[in-house]
């Protein structure tokens, strides 16, 4: 087996979707979700996909003969997670699907700012989560790593320049994730406006679910005020759509 083939069957991918409208917005994809990711996000859904250790469940030959059976049908595929940009694998792995014709999205929080780098100019959309300011990613994943997120954000910018008026733009999301009582709610509008003096143009809110979380988090939200968040989360929402963003979406839970 070729050193490429080799590194690629080695991608640790915990399960894929065969179609999916939403992972892509306006996109017919298939989303493959890697195994293992560095954050312990506090309202996080896919905690089972936390383990770096755990193997992976679906071998890499069985996604490329899925996908070869899919061309002409499929706009894209998503590599998503986890964070799909922990695994050495990821840039081959793009590789080989856009020989067989797919365009790529990306899902990442921005842990590993070098591979995302590294993998960018293969990659056609990308949905970047920013989860706090730089400073305050502690309360949200226990750790402070923001920087590497907002690196990642700038990396992404920059290729968005680079690649405008030419015939493969590339396009992205950011997000951001809120629920009551957290420093990320107080913080959004600071937050908001850091993204549109960077320039960030597309932008999401998501109000966070309490379904399929970790315990913690479903018993904190038995404390929630919800009548007053109710409030809260309309006035954010006000502040984001008033904000300049080309794209403002909005995603409650």
């Amino acid at each position: 087996m070729a050193p490429n083939m080799q590194r690629v069957a080695d991608l640790a991918i915990a399960g894929y979707v065969p179609l999916s409208t939403i992972d892509w917005p306006g996109t017919l994809c298939t989303t493959i979700f890697l195994q293992g990711c560095p954050w312990a996000c506090v309202y996080c859904q896919n905690t089972e996909l936390m383990d770096p250790r755990a193997q992976g469940t679906v071998a890499w030959q069985d996604i490329q003969a899925f996908l070869k059976r899919r061309q002409g049908l499929l706009d894209g595929v998503v590599f998503s997670g986890g964070e799909a940009t922990r695994q050495p694998a990821l840039g081959a792995a793009i590789t080989q699907v856009r020989e067989l014709g797919f365009q790529i999205g990306l899902h990442s929080a921005g842990a590993y700012p070098a591979r995302f780098a590294e993998v960018i100019n293969d990659v056609d959309w990308i949905g970047l989560d920013i989860k706090a300011m730089p400073d305050g990613y502690q309360p949200i994943i226990g750790a402070d790593v923001g920087a590497k997120a907002w690196q990642c954000l700038d990396i992404l910018l920059a290729e968005v320049a680079r690649r405008k008026n030419t015939d493969r733009p590339l396009t992205y999301e950011v997000r951001t994730t809120i629920y009551p009582h957290s420093s990320v709610a107080r913080d959004l509008p600071q937050i908001v406006t850091a993204l549109r003096e960077r320039g960030v143009e597309n932008f999401a809110l998501q109000e966070a679910r309490e379904r399929g979380t970790s315990e913690r988090f479903q018993e904190q939200a038995q404390n929630w005020d919800l009548a007053a968040w109710r409030h809260t989360w309309n006035d954010l929402v006000a502040q984001v759509e008033n904000a300049g963003f080309t794209s403002a979406v909005i995603r409650p839970a």
